[in-house]
Order: structure tokens, then C-alpha cells, then sequence
């Protein structure tokens, strides 16, 4: 098949070594003779325990204790040993900002599937450990952001207006209006570092008063920026140089920690106001203490800082024209009430449904919901799977490359559909008891594996799936279509087209094109106890080569394998029993 100009192809190497590839793909926690409907039967049975902690808003807490099969546990904020002590007994833990998940309190979570944080930040959770060790991590990014907002007018129109001197003027019984003059916001110019959903709100307040809005944001769209209406700043410098107010709104990460340094605020005017509600260490401290005690900026205002609680004796407290807040950003009782019932609700539709299109780390969705993606998904899974066991009876037991393209109506789920073929690729492979769709790609990268994406051409079906999987010599193709709202169809291995569903056991058949081959098969089938669902044969020229996938209700042993190779004219036989529903 080809694809379009767009497609983006990445030849990769790994050194996966594969098992055989029936006891390689059998490899589960269920026991391999279940029939297929009991796995999923005794995981909707299932329940869960769910730690809750840091005062999360009790709304967040009914909404979970409403659910028959979630037993919620509700504590203070625990010291971490205490912590570490009690994790392991549960399945998901949700927090605010005072309790520490670190990797220590992940490993020991040995249950933990989910970590809930209502707010935004998760610089107290560490999301890497979470993700190579299968834990999805779910924040609230939606529930402050109007406090957050609402915040950042109060505090610069207090500082503009000398609010604090004022009130503190009057209760000292003066009157001194004279000297108390202040300045407006309308006609200045906002300068924003970063325009997710707080950023995107204080934008539009900002128009409210009368301001220019400049925005530098290296990851977002101009489509975003203009139904904001503000103006991209092309790079930082830029906007510092044009900025009578700066914010920022961005996370702390490696590439945010100290942006706003002695370089940075050495750009802005002398007039210039510098403002962080997002997370401290964005503003370099000790260089804004410099800058306001050499009026070299107008001011500054702080809700977070590098250590919380700020130090008493620290030199910000003394600095002149600062607005200094104790991390009230989110501190209102509508914020704590949203980011609680968010953060609540995803934990439980996580545990409940699988529902990880609100989890950070997994991927990314573009449009497209993830309840939708979920056949598609698992499609992807099962064709990777497929691919890598008929490459290992082909005697090739390194594998060289995995590449997966998508059609139109599946884009938005690009890297989804990565983490469903790495998975389906390392599944039965990789020891791992927590392997899932958070960490295959980690694990993956861990064994030199980078899996690849690109775009069917337009003639495909637009939910179309091509998997392909090979080394360096020899590879597999195979392909499939997940129409939403239908079963999703196995279309194509090699050259060969077929339609069948890839349902928890296959075999894949190769023969000469002579008569007798399908009813041998069937036979052997029959008296084995092993029931067809589904058997599609396709060859691609009377009497040469024929290929058969016939999906079965029962499992298939290794000694059946065998008998079904001793038939006359039977090529090669691998069987793929899937994981995973």
C-alpha cells in the first residue's frame, strides 16, 4: 500500500529476542483454557480501592463513594513512611499538592493502576516512574483555571493601585490620597508565556480592560492564538522586549525552570511588572529580588515559589512593589470543588471503564474521543501481535522495525495507536506484570525500539490500520479497518486480503491451492474440540499458494500446531492466541 507524501517513516532497530511464537503470545495472568468472555466477565466484577488524601472537596469523594465497586479510604495528608506502609493496598491514590508521589511510593504501589491529582501541576508525582511502570497519571487542567484568572487581575490591579498601601493607610488614619496615585491597565501590553487553558483565560479578561495581547508559545497553534485574539510573539525575546506586563503560565519542566532569568528580565522595560501563578522556579528568584531592589522592573507579583512555604527571612518579603500570595491560585471554594469532581471522575471511569483519555501519560487525542478509539485501538494491538508471531515462524526472532499507518478518520489518536502496537508487539516478550498502553512505549525505548507512524493514502478505507513488523532482511505486513461502530476486520497479511475478526485465538494457515486442504483442516479441528467461528481462505492464483485465518472459540496446544503441520500440502501454521479484550 502506499503511502501519501506525508507519511513519516522511521527504520528502527531493536533486539527483542521472540519466544516461540505460540507459548510467546499465550503468556497472560488468565489461564490460557478460559474461553475468551470470562476475562471480561470477572474484571466487571471487580472492585477497587481508591486512597484519597490532601482535603480533597468532598463532592470529588460522594462522586466515587457512589460507585458499589470502589472502596474509598479518606486520610490527611500521610507522612511518606506511613505512606509507603499503606500504598500496596491500593488501586488508585488521588491528591492535591501536599502529598509526595514519588517513585519509591509508585514501586511499592503494586496495585496502583491510576494517580489522581486535583489541580494542574504534577511536579509532586513522578510521572516518569508512573509511566514506565504502567500507572496512568490524571490531573485537573480545566477545574482552576478561573480562579487562577480571576486571581491575576486582583493581584496586578492591587499593585497598580496601591490597594495594600491604601488599606493600610486608612486603618493607620491617614489620608493620602496625593500620594497614592496609581496606573491603569487599558492600553498596556500583556505578554503571556504560555497559552493553555489558564493562559487562554486571562487572555481573554485581558481584552475586557482595554489590552494588547502578545503570546509566545512554541506549542501552540496560530489557530488557537487567533480565536484568542492575540498576537504570537516569535520568540521570547521578543516579547520581553514588547511586554509592560509578563505572566506565566507554563509547567515546570527542565526547559521552564529559571526562564525568566537575569538575561530574560534584563530585556523587559523598567516599568515592567513580572507575575507567576503557574509554578515557582519559572521566575529565577534570586535574579527578581535583584532586578526589583535595583529598579530595574517596576514589580512583581508571587503566588509560588522555588520552597513552599516561602522562608520568613527571605528577601522577597522585604523587596519593594511585590504582591506576594500563599499559593491561593486555585484557592477558592468553586476550584477546589471542580478539580476534585474532575479528577474524581477520571480515577473512577479509569478503574471502571479503562477510560485513559484524560491521563497525561498516555497519549495525546486530537479530536476524536477515546471511548471511540477503543476497537481501533485494539485492532492496532492485535495486528502487531499478528506480525511479529508470523515474522517468528519465519525463523526470524530479532526484530528490526514496526512501523503502523493509520487512515483519515484515526489521525487524532496518532500516538495512541503508537502505544497499542508497541504494546502488541512487546506483549508475551517483555516480563513485565504491568505492561499496558501507559508504558509500552517506555518499555519499548528501553530496548532500542521506536516505533513509527504515517498516513494510509486517500484510496484506503479512512479506518484503515497497516502494521508492519520485520528486521532487517525479512518483514510482515499486515492490515485491518475499525469503522466506528462495527466489529473491526483482520483485511490483510502480506498479499493475501481476508476478512475475519481477530477474535482471542487464531491460526494462520499456509498451503498449496489443492482440493481436500479445508477439510483435513476442519477434521483435525473437530476432533480436537476446537470450534471455528470464522475460516476465510484466499490465494492469490488457482493452485499456488493459499493462505487461511480461521478464528476459533477454544485454545489450540502446541501438540495441535503440531498435527495441523503433518496435514498434506499444510505450509506453515501459527497460532496467536491475543491478549487483552
Amino acid at each position: 500500500m502506499a503511502s501519501t507524501g506525508t507519511s513519516s517513516r522511521i527504520t528502527l532497530l531493536f533486539s527483542v529476542a521472540l519466544f516461540d511464537p505460540f507459548e510467546a503470545i499465550i503468556m497472560d495472568h488468565r489461564s490460557a483454557a478460559a474461553p475468551a468472555a470470562q476475562p471480561t466477565a470477572r474484571a466487571a466484577a471487580r472492585s477497587f480501592r481508591v486512597l484519597v488524601t490532601d482535603g480533597i472537596d468532598q463532592e470529588g469523594i460522594d462522586l466515587l463513594s457512589a460507585e458499589p465497586r470502589l472502596q474509598v479510604d479518606v486520610s490527611p495528608t500521610l507522612p511518606p513512611a506511613e505512606l509507603l506502609e499503606r500504598i500496596a493496598d491500593y488501586d488508585a491514590v488521588i491528591v492535591r499538592s501536599a502529598t509526595k508521589v514519588t517513585e519509591e511510593v509508585i514501586r511499592r504501589g503494586t496495585s496502583l493502576k491510576v494517580i489522581g491529582r486535583a489541580g494542574v501541576g504534577i511536579d509532586n508525582i513522578a510521572l516518569k516512574a508512573a509511566t514506565t511502570l504502567g500507572v496512568a497519571v490524571i490531573n485537573s487542567p480545566a477545574g482552576n483555571t478561573v480562579a487562577v484568572a480571576e486571581l491575576f487581575f486582583a493581584s496586578v490591579l492591587s499593585l497598580f493601585r496601591h490597594l495594600a498601601a491604601a488599606d493600610a493607610s486608612m486603618k493607620g488614619g491617614k489620608w493620602e490620597r496625593n500620594k497614592l496615585v496609581g496606573r491603569e491597565l487599558h492600553g498596556r501590553t500583556l505578554g503571556i508565556v504560555g497559552v493553555g487553558p489558564i493562559g487562554g483565560e486571562v487572555a481573554q479578561r485581558a481584552r475586557a480592560f482595554g489590552m494588547r495581547v502578545m503570546a509566545f508559545d512554541p506549542y501552540v497553534t496560530d489557530t488557537r492564538l487567533q480565536a484568542l485574539q492575540v498576537q504570537r510573539a516569535s520568540t521570547l525575546e521578543t516579547l520581553l522586549a514588547s511586554a509592560d506586563i509578563l505572566t506565566v503560565h507554563t509547567p515546570l519542566t527542565a526547559e521552564t525552570r529559571g526562564l525568566i532569568g537575569r538575561e530574560a528580565l534584563a530585556r523587559l522595560a523598567p516599568t515592567a511588572l513580572v507575575v507567576n501563578l503557574a509554578r515557582g522556579g519559572i521566575v529565577d528568584q534570586d535574579a527578581l529580588v535583584e532586578a526589583l531592589e535595583q529598579g530595574r522592573i517596576g514589580g512583581a507579583v508571587l503566588d509560588v515559589y522555588e520552597v513552599e512555604p516561602l522562608p520568613p527571612d527571605h528577601a522577597l518579603r522585604r523587596a519593594p512593589n511585590v504582591i506576594l500570595t500563599p499559593h491561593l491560585g486555585a484557592s477558592t471554594v468553586e476550584a477546589q470543588r471542580n478539580v476534585a469532581v474532575d479528577a474524581c471522575a477520571a480515577v473512577r471511569d479509569a478503574l471502571l471503564h479503562q477510560e485513559l483519555g484524560r491521563s497525561i501519560n498516555v497519549a495525546s487525542l486530537d479530536g476524536v474521543g477515546w471511548a471511540e478509539l477503543q476497537p481501533a485501538l485494539l485492532l492496532a494491538r492485535r495486528l502487531a501481535a499478528l506480525a511479529r508471531a508470523l515474522l517468528a515462524d519465519k525463523g526470524v526472532k530479532l526484530v528490526g522495525r514496526l512501523t503502523v499507518r493509520i487512515g483519515q478518520e484515526l489521525t487524532g489518536g496518532r500516538d495512541a495507536f503508537l502505544a497499542a502496537a508497541a504494546l502488541g508487539a512487546l506483549e508475551g516478550v517483555v516480563e513485565s506484570d504491568r505492561l499496558n498502553l501507559i508504558n509500552a512505549r517506555a518499555l519499548a525505548a528501553k530496548r532500542g525500539l521506536e516505533v513509527a507512524v504515517g498516513d494510509l493514502s486517500e484510496v484506503e478505507h479512512p479506518a484503515a490500520i497497516e502494521v508492519t513488523v520485520g528486521s532487517e532482511l525479512e518483514s510482515v505486513t499486515v492490515a485491518g479497518m475499525a469503522p466506528a461502530r462495527t466489529t473491526p476486520h483482520l483485511t490483510r497479511i502480506e498479499g493475501f486480503r481476508v476478512d475475519i475478526a481477530p477474535r482471542q485465538t487464531l491460526i494462520i494457515l499456509t498451503n498449496h491451492d489443492v482440493p481436500g486442504v479445508i477439510g483435513r483442516v476442519g477434521t483435525l479441528l473437530g476432533a480436537a474440540g476446537v470450534n471455528i467461528a470464522e475460516y476465510h481462505q484466499a490465494r492469490l492464483r488457482q493452485g499456488g499458494e493459499a493462505l487461511a485465518a480461521v478464528s476459533v472459540d477454544d485454545p489450540v496446544s502446541q501438540d495441535l500446531r503440531r498435527r495441523l503441520l503433518e496435514l498434506p500440502d499444510v505450509r506453515s501454521a501459527t497460532i496467536v492466541s491475543f491478549l487483552g479484550t
